[in-house]
């Protein structure tokens, strides 16, 4: 009986023994399930955190995204407005290099007709030199070479139409001069100082005549007038450039 009382207790005391180890085994248990749950708990808060930062940044980003495009839309439209201005100012350039292009060729033709007349002027004046003399009474004015002798040389008195026979010598040496240059206009002019212009334009015209008649000058490159000599008598003949053919090619140019 005694025997039977004493194994009960050992039962009972091994029982309470395994109980109280379940339930220690089952707090440890409870406590490491408790420190992964926090750790868990804590993992699922920072990702919903991080998800929360993610989903404000993707926000962020997509707000720059379209500024991005409505910007690059922007440019473009410039870019293609520029880009047609450019071709137009491209354009407009072009034309304007082209008429400059054109002027500055319509500038050289006139620069080199100024300087050719001045030439033609330098060679009208050796030539004259050379066919007169060194003393004759030779002269350049406004690019024209001016040839001229006392009016009794060849009126009488300095009156009367019909030049002196002494005086056809120096008309023809004139007219050689006149025959070398045939693109030259030549204009005579009888100067008096009495002021009487008809008989002055008559005496310009006989001169003119015997040029034209005697030793084969072209008569449409000639002009006589009378002019008022003031204090001086004397006949005048100016050889120069054909001005108005000049003039109509420099307007011809500037038409085109």
């Amino acid at each position: 009986m005694i025997k039977f009382f004493l194994c009960s207790a050992l039962l009972v005391v091994g029982l309470s023994n395994v109980q109280a180890q379940k339930k220690s085994e089952l707090i440890d248990q409870n406590q490491e399930l408790k420190y992964k749950l926090d750790s868990v708990s804590r993992i699922v808060s920072t990702a919903q955190r991080n998800e929360k930062l993610g989903l404000q940044r993707a926000d962020e980003l997509q707000v720059q995204v379209t500024e991005l495009q409505d910007a690059n839309a922007t440019l473009m439209k410039n870019l293609n407005s520029f880009a047609a201005l450019s071709s137009q100012n491209s354009e407009n350039i072009n034309k304007t290099l082209a008429t400059l292009e054109r002027k500055e060729k319509q500038l050289k033709g006139i620069t080199d007709a100024v300087a050719s007349n001045d030439s033609n002027a330098v060679v009208v004046l050796t030539n004259t030199k050379q066919v007169l003399g060194e003393n004759a009474k030779v002269g350049v004015s406004d690019g024209s070479v001016i040839i001229s002798e006392k009016l009794d040389f060849f009126f009488t008195d300095g009156v009367g139409v019909n030049p002196s026979s002494e005086s056809r010598g120096w008309i023809e040496n004139v007219a050689k001069v006149a025959n070398a240059n045939p693109k030259s206009i030549i204009t005579i002019a009888s100067l008096n100082i009495t002021g009487e212009m008809d008989i002055a334009i008559q005496q310009a015209t006989a001169i003119a005549s015997i040029l034209i008649k005697d030793f084969a000058v072209n008569g449409e490159r000639i002009t006589a007038v009378g002019a008022d000599g003031g204090l001086r008598e004397s006949i005048q003949i100016r050889i120069q450039p054909d001005y108005k053919a000049f003039y109509d090619m420099a307007k011809g140019d500037a038409k085109n």
